[in-house]
């Protein structure tokens, strides 16, 4: 491997590897965009009581005429229990064949849940993590090219920062000895007790999004040379995308306090959830470049210069987590909320009210996950120190949805 050092907008970041040139052929991203102008209405203020508002994203195609929209009600079924027992699971990374990975935020550890038996094993302890409040293991990921270099990404908060690493997976090793070493492919977010990010995710475009947390600093937002309240998009190797809308940045997005969840439609349009503060928790659709408002706007109406949210909920209703895409719906994990919300969706815009399902039936919920056609997984987070165990563990759990 050769070593290089670059800085990215005022930010050290090591480079491990040469990035090969079938990712550095220049790709004008269409997937997770799309494109248009924020919307600059003020609507009407309402108490943090009051049900979900959907409000368009004004990123067009809001909704073009050939876009069908899904039932305005949908449903949800739990078919079944897949795991109990896991420890603070926060991560969530299906494997080829349908088992699947979850990580440890508090043990630092990765675990491989059979889906069929429940059955769990231990790949390792990833080295380097400093768990404190919020802060751990936290998103893991595949590699786009998983088949062939069976590489797990993981993002994580360490001792000075919070980093993104990848690690060999060896199934023929020994239980807790199946990772290898960790290679940091990107470093320097920042760290905190509140609001570390740690959503990872290999898009439509085979870039690596992570999404990340103003660490308790409202002021980093806005800032677009710092890492932390943004969305950033890079390649497998850590270097800034091609096609980014900033020269020589990972920044993708900006004004965010603390993203949680990352997903696509089926028109490669990138979707993500992220926490308010007092007032209104968001679901945005997120366009290269775009300003979505934190510190200075919470929630839609924050004014021109700001790209409203598809959706908002009162704080109480929803402290989104992670986020999925199945059936013309984007569905949302809630923590604070204990509950999993629908966002039936025609293009950016919210095509009907959001709906919400197994309210306090599970307690808090952490992460959701494609599951192939119209069946998600989820995942709780009672085991957290915020939540009431329900039963004295967490799980993994089965959905079939409309």
């Amino acid at each position: 491997m050769t070593g290089r050092t670059r800085r990215v907008e005022g930010t050290k970041i090591v480079q491990r590897r040469a990035v090969p040139a079938v990712l550095t052929a220049a790709l004008l991203l269409t997937a997770g965009c799309s494109s248009g102008s924020s919307d600059g209405a003020d609507p009407s203020k309402t108490d943090r009581g009051a049900s979900p508002t959907s409000t368009a994203a004004q990123s067009s195609p809001a909704g073009s005429p050939t876009e069908q929209a899904p039932p305005a009600k949908g449903s949800v079924k739990v078919l079944r229990t897949v795991a109990t027992g896991l420890n603070s699971p926060w991560g969530l990374a299906p494997l080829p064949g349908g088992d699947l990975l979850v990580s440890s935020r508090d043990e630092a550890t990765i675990t491989r849940v059979d889906a069929k038996t429940g059955r769990k094993t231990e790949l390792g302890e990833v080295p380097g993590v400093s768990p404190s409040g919020e802060g751990g293991l936290l998103g893991i990921a595949l590699s786009p090219d998983y088949a062939s270099d069976h590489m797990v990404y993981a993002y994580f908060t360490s001792a000075s920062d919070n980093r993104i690493v990848r690690m060999l997976y060896d199934e023929k090793k020994p239980s807790g000895e199946q990772l290898g070493a960790p290679d940091t492919v990107f470093r320097g977010i920042p760290k905190g007790v509140i609001h570390n990010g740690g959503r990872i995710a290999f898009g439509p475009d085979k870039m690596l999004y992570a999404g990340t947390g103003e660490s308790g600093d409202t002021g980093l937002s806005q800032d677009r040379k710092s890492l932390g309240g943004k969305i950033l998009r890079m390649t497998p190797d850590g270097e800034p995308a091609p096609g980014n809308p900033f020269p020589d940045s990972p920044v993708y997005s900006y004004g965010h306090r603390n993203v949680q969840g990352l997903a696509w439609d089926d028109k490669q349009r990138l979707f993500a959830s992220e926490f308010g503060q007092d007032t209104w928790d968001e679901l945005n659709a997120i366009k290269p470049g775009d300003n979505y408002g934190w510190p200075e706007a919470e929630g839609k109406g924050g004014g021109s210069g700001f790209h409203d949210p598809v959706a908002q909920w009162s704080t109480d209703e929803a402290s989104p987590s992670g986020i999925a895409y199945a059936e013309g719906s984007v569905w949302m994990a809630g923590l604070r909320g204990e509950r999993l919300w629908r966002i039936p969706l025609k293009g950016t815009a919210a095509a009907a009210d959001p709906q919400a399902f197994l309210e306090g039936e599970y307690g808090r919920l952490r992460t959701v996950a494609p599951a192939g056609g119209d069946k998600l997984w989820l995942v709780t987070s009672n085991t957290d120190g915020r939540g009431d165990a329900k039963g004295g563990d967490d799980r993994i759990l089965e959905l079939e949805v409309e």
